[in-house]
């Protein structure tokens, strides 16, 4: 079992970052600034060793590739942020690139969305438009991530490599731009491309792709919803859509109809990922550990009740198990390593000390399903 963990890189600043937000904001600022909305809330969540890293320092680089095998992490699935040939918080995942001496897999995820300050802002006001351009910007793009694809350490399927798109969706040139890439790659000394969903989108999107991640906890969320309720989002969504047209706001969706605080349950949530069945071989099952963004969000955010490390050993186990008999696939990915103002990461901190880090080795362990890779140590991996 390959277990492949998101991995965010907003952990150190970018000058975008200080003229949206403030001069030196990163994730942490989040972290740091959240508040308990209710009794037993577990915000903020701190560290351990109140380790607020910058991800500029090469030495947490080495750091957490060391945690990573040593707990039988297989890889980190890097974000990436590209609008038409510019980049944001690229920084971190190019230094990785260029040290060869940290030893983990790795595989790129585009986050192919318009940045917004939706997360942080109830306005959505976009602050850089995604355009995904014609042939000539396709080829840009893919000859920035060639270095990467020809790193020994990225994540491939035979001589594929293997490439996350957080919403092919939304790519309008999708087919065009992925048969683009793929000719490239073979141009280039591979056997083609493998593309894999974050999200979902429609059957004939996915079926310009090779696998579909099943990423939790949002499709638990919407499996655990009934079909009514999902058609009335569905409706409501369209109905704030048009009246925002209308009017050139976004103020019907967010300040007249924006929901308060989303409680949800963890057990419920684990439940839907238990009892789903795949809809194809091309599923790669997902789990998470925690959800909570209202350090981000406020009151307008959603968090996850019930959430133990108990509890997790057991769901991990049960899934590890459910994956060998129901899916395709070897890999099952993970959110998250580092999403720390969502509430879901492996890195050790106060209240729990490595416990997920530990639980995550042991259930490898349990099932046989530690990889070689985990007894490798970085070089340089203190912190």
């Amino acid at each position: 079992m390959k277990i492949i963990a998101f991995y965010l890189p907003q952990f150190h600043t970018i000058p975008e970052n200080d003229e949206w937000w403030g001069e030196g904001f990163t994730e942490w600022v989040n972290v740091k600034n959240a508040k308990p909305l209710f009794e037993g809330h577990d915000q903020p969540r701190v560290p351990l060793h109140k380790n607020y890293y910058n991800l500029l320092d090469q030495k947490t680089l080495y750091w957490q590739a060391d945690l990573a095998n040593t707990y039988g992490i297989y890889g980190f699935c890097m974000y990436h942020y590209w609008f038409h040939g510019h980049r944001l918080l690229e920084k971190p995942v190019e230094n990785f690139l260029k040290d060869k001496s940290i030893h983990i897999h790795f595989c790129i995820c585009w986050a192919n969305e318009n940045w917004t300050n939706a997360w942080a802002s109830g306005e959505r006001k976009i602050l850089i438009e995604q355009d995904y351009g014609e042939r000539e910007d396709w080829e840009k793009h893919f000859y920035y991530l060639l270095p990467f694809f020809q790193d020994d350490r990225y994540i491939k399927e035979g001589n594929k490599p293997f490439m996350v798109i957080l919403r092919p969706d939304i790519i309008e040139c999708g087919q065009e731009m992925f048969s683009c890439w793929d000719r490239l790659a073979r141009e280039n000394g591979f056997d083609g491309m493998i593309f894999a969903s974050q999200y979902p989108g429609s059957e004939e999107v996915e079926e310009q792709l090779t696998y579909c991640i099943e990423y939790q906890p949002n499709h638990a969320y919407r499996w655990a919803k009934n079909p009514f309720y999902l058609f009335a989002k569905r409706q409501k969504d369209k109905l704030m859509n048009r009246l925002n047209q209308l009017f050139h706001t976004h103020t019907f969706s967010t300040v007249y109809f924006e929901p308060k605080l989303e409680k949800r349950n963890y057990d419920v949530l684990w439940n839907a990922i238990l009892t789903h069945k795949p809809t194809s071989d091309k599923c790669i099952p997902g789990a998470f550990i925690d959800w909570d963004n209202t350090s981000r969000r406020g009151n307008r955010g959603s968090v996850c009740i019930g959430a133990t490390p108990e509890k997790f050993e057991n769901y991990l186990e049960k899934l590890v198990w459910k994956a060998r008999k129901e899916y395709k696939t070897d890999y099952l990915f993970l959110f998250s390593w580092n999403e720390w103002a969502e509430g879901g990461y492996l890195e050790p901190d106060e209240k729990h000390g490595y416990r997920y880090l530990e639980i995550v080795r042991a259930v490898l362990e349990r099932n046989g399903e530690l990889p070689q890779k985990a007894d490798l140590r970085t070089e340089k991996g203190a912190l």
